[in-house]
């Protein structure tokens, strides 16, 4: 079954100020789209496309050689994106609370420092890629994660959690070089329900 571009859950201008609406439309309509329409034709008449998309970037390393990155590529561009429109929401941002605070608090002392050590990951990726928060299935701790391009951090035993895209066609037409000017107003749009959701699932 082929792989579709999920809807989103609010309007295009809804992220508005931080991240501006042509931006999000162009990102969605446009990025996460060819990354769908990629993904779908690299698996197409193979085994993979029975597959879960997170099974596919676990074990990547089996992918046949001759498409394994453009699965890689595009199955992470694909899987990536959908994570990150429903870690968004208007009137966002905060911070979270249970079981997911805790192991925040656990892992770095407190969420202001936390903030600090993921803003920097991903203000420090050198090119493209993202900065996460990502877990280890089963374990109930979290860490922070920088991936380059679209590479998954599935693809290394990692669930992601919460991901910030650092590629330029995600901020440069209202941040233009000014990534940690965008990757601050990132901060205000958490949906941290979807975030702790994602975290107990992994559990």
């Amino acid at each position: 079954m082929a792989f579709e571009l999920p809807k989103l859950d609010y309007a295009y201008t809804a992220l508005e100020p931080h991240i501006d609406s042509i931006t999000m439309e162009i990102h969605h309509t446009r990025h996460h789209n060819t990354y769908t329409t990629n993904l779908n034709n690299a698996i197409k008449g193979t085994d993979l496309e029975k597959k879960s998309i997170e099974d596919i970037l676990a074990g990547i390393a089996s992918v046949p050689e001759n498409i394994r990155g453009a699965v890689n590529f595009n199955g992470g561009g694909y899987d990536n994106h959908c994570i990150f429109w429903k870690s968004l929401k208007p009137q966002g941002g905060g911070e979270p609370s249970g079981p997911l605070a805790d192991a925040i608090k656990k892992a770095f002392g407190d969420f202001a420092k936390f903030k600090d050590e993921l803003s920097k990951a991903a203000v420090g990726v050198q090119g493209s890629g993202w900065g996460w928060l990502v877990t280890k299935k089963g374990s109930g701790t979290v860490s922070i994660k920088a991936m380059p391009n679209q590479t998954s951090p599935r693809t290394e035993g990692l669930t992601p959690l919460l991901g910030v895209d650092v590629w330029e066609h995600a901020y440069y037409l209202k941040y233009q070089n000014k990534r940690p000017d965008y990757v601050a107003a990132w901060w205000n749009l958490i949906n941290w329900a979807d975030v702790a959701a994602r975290f107990a699932a992994a559990k």
